[in-house]
């Protein structure tokens, strides 16, 4: 059997790019619903259904794991069922992983750090949000710019302006750039 697995992912929510990368090409897809680490009720399913003899298509890496110790292991248990894992964007497969060369294999584990590093960020960002969380360096209050320009124009070091308003040197030019304000050294 050829089994195909999608998860959303930070570039493809919906898994769509996943699911038309696998179409036509799987007996059967498993289609997480979340992209989260935990609770891989699809991915459980996959490994517990797979047999000697058996395929896995992946689009990439970063859809079957979580991080590069996290696709060892399954690597592992998928080595010792005699089950092959293709990971279609990066052409290889689980069985001839050993022949690539170090060059290819150490560019392949860095973009899957990436992706990995993405996923988690993308993740964060989301549960942030939903639980009203702003994302993002805060915002300075607006009295406090203006107090910060006002003290500027009359001529206080940036230290005291720093001091007295929370404003730092690079804000507090960034915003008089921003009202037609001139820096002075």
């Amino acid at each position: 059997m050829i089994y195909g697995y999608t998860r959303p992912l930070y570039n493809d929510i919906k898994s769509q790019n996943q699911l038309n990368s696998l179409r036509n090409k799987c007996d059967r897809i498993y289609c997480e619903e979340h992209g989260s680490p935990k609770k891989r009720d699809q991915l459980e399913a996959l490994l517990m259904e797979i047999q000697s003899g058996d395929c896995i298509l992946v689009e990439r890496m970063i859809a079957l794991a979580d991080t590069f110790h996290h696709l060892m292991e399954i690597l592992k248990v998928c080595e010792k069922d005699n089950v092959k894992i293709h990971f279609l964007n990066e052409d290889i497969q689980s069985d001839t992983l050993l022949n690539i060369y170090l060059q290819n294999m150490v560019m392949y584990m860095l973009q899957f750090q990436s992706d990995s590093i993405k996923q988690s960020t993308t993740q964060g960002m989301y549960k942030a949000k939903q639980r009203g969380k702003s994302i993002g360096r805060p915002k300075k209050s607006d009295e406090n710019i203006k107090k910060a320009i006002a003290m500027y124009h009359d001529g206080y070091t940036l230290f005291d302006i720093k001091n007295e308003t929370g404003i730092s040197k690079s804000t507090l030019y960034r915003y008089l750039e921003a009202f037609g304000g001139e820096e002075e050294n």
